[in-house]
């Protein structure tokens, strides 16, 4: 009697478990009505190569060919942002962009096309590395900032040298304007505007 009551319990058992595994394994499907945009906040701007300022005019190389405008020293930042999927499903990251400005000046378009995965509920980390050399960051403040330049009495070489130079403090505004992250989930898409100033 007790061996039947026993196998009783153990098929009882195994019943619920198969029933709780099958239920937990049931994933919510996208639909235009439940997919969350996930959130994207800029956690920090990290130093991931830094060589000071300096800068050389034309030069006689010892090997290979001198670039027409000179040399310098070159920067590399590290833009760390938190994404949090609000979701009960997974969402993919495709795609990141957005303009870099120091000081109101436009510097550069940075572009990212290296796809993650964001488990339901979660939050990853999203590093998109950009270099910057004093000599192009010159040339973009002549093209791009010229009028706002002339504006501000700025002398473009003056204050490119105080921005590699207090890059380490981060002792200026540095805003990231009109951007956007791409996710998309089971074959639809949503899009989340990338509008920040840091510190």
């Amino acid at each position: 009697m007790m061996t039947k009551r026993l196998a009783l319990m153990v098929v009882i058992l195994l019943c619920m478990g198969l029933a709780f595994v099958s239920c937990a394994g049931v994933q919510t499907k996208p639909t235009q009505a439940n997919f969350k945009a996930p959130s994207v906040k800029l956690d920090s701007i990290q130093i991931d190569y830094y060589s000071g300022f300096w800068t050389y005019g034309k030069a006689p190389v010892e090997r290979g060919k001198a670039p027409q405008f000179g040399g310098s020293s070159a920067v590399t930042l590290l833009f760390v942002f938190n994404i949090t999927n609000p979701n009960d499903f997974p969402v993919r990251y495709d795609s990141g962009s957005f303009f870099l400005f120091f000081e109101d000046y436009e510097l550069r378009v940075v572009n990212d096309n290296n796809p993650q995965w964001i488990p339901a509920g979660m939050t990853n980390s999203k590093v998109l590395p950009v270099t910057i050399d004093a000599v192009t960051t010159w040339g973009k403040f002549l093209l791009a900032g010229k009028q706002l330049a002339m504006e501000r009495k700025d002398d473009p070489w003056k204050k490119v040298e105080e921005w590699f130079t207090n890059l380490p403090e981060m002792s200026f505004p540095i805003d990231l304007k009109d951007g956007q992250f791409a996710f998309s989930a089971d074959g639809l898409t949503r899009a989340v505007p990338i509008k920040v100033r840091y510190p």
